[in-house]
């Protein structure tokens, strides 16, 4: 058994579409961000960064006493490895895989992340910050259209490098992109929304989807920490 410490947020459903996908059984363990549940020793004992996804493994492939896994990147290329699913053991097409698993983490993420911040959240609109973001969620957004010429998915099986991406792409009306300007990303996007275990993924999330991802109360603790919290 898997316990998940979720939010669903981007990062939080990478993990949900994974654990569909391979039928892992799991319990979701809700880490409200507006309220400052990531701030909670027991969730710190297991995410010292304090942000979520984290998961603990109660049945480690390896054996042994229970083993917790945070940062989502770390999380799907652990339960990759455990499960021997969605990372291809050829080492050319695993390194592929991990490529663009961390383009997601270093690339994408971190920049739709502050177009979200810039275009949602800043309590004044600073038009440079949100040009400078938007622009390069635009060429993010280009870099994988062009990777996914002539291929179904991002490294031509399904793996975790598309579980990472997809949940990043789905608030692309919010980042001001268009879909229909990058055609091989519109197609891929609609395949991985029509597979069920995505569909499934996000289900889950619905009993939390309906509260603000972001509370005026929240805005303080997600965005005004500093070492000191």
């Amino acid at each position: 058994m898997i316990d998940l410490h979720y939010w669903p947020t981007p990062n939080g459903h990478k993990i949900t579409i994974f654990l569909e996908e391979a039928g892992l059984e799991y319990d979701i363990h809700p880490v409200d961000i507006s309220a400052g549940d990531q701030f909670k020793p027991s969730f710190l004992a297991i995410s010292p960064n304090n942000r979520m996804p984290a998961i603990v493994d109660h049945a480690p492939a390896t054996g042994g006493a229970s083993l917790s896994v945070f940062e989502s990147g770390a999380i799907l290329l652990y339960l990759a490895e455990k499960t021997g699913r969605f990372l291809p053991a050829d080492p050319q097409a695993r390194i592929n895989v991990i490529q663009w698993l961390m383009w997601q983490m270093g690339g994408l993420g971190p920049m739709a992340g502050q177009n979200h911040h810039f275009v949602k959240y800043a309590p004044e609109k600073v038009p440079y910050a949100i040009q400078r973001y938007v622009n390069e969620t635009n060429r993010l957004y280009g870099v994988l259209n062009k990777q996914l010429g002539g291929r179904d998915w991002v490294v031509d099986d399904y793996s975790i490098a598309d579980m990472a991406i997809y949940p990043w792409v789905v608030p692309h009306e919010t980042q001001q992109q268009n879909l229909d300007d990058f055609p091989n990303l519109k197609r891929w996007f609609s395949a991985m929304q029509s597979r069920p275990a995505v569909v499934r993924a996000y289900e889950k999330g619905a009993p939390w989807s309906s509260r603000p991802a972001v509370t005026e109360e929240g805005k303080s603790l997600l965005f005004g920490q500093t070492a000191n919290r």
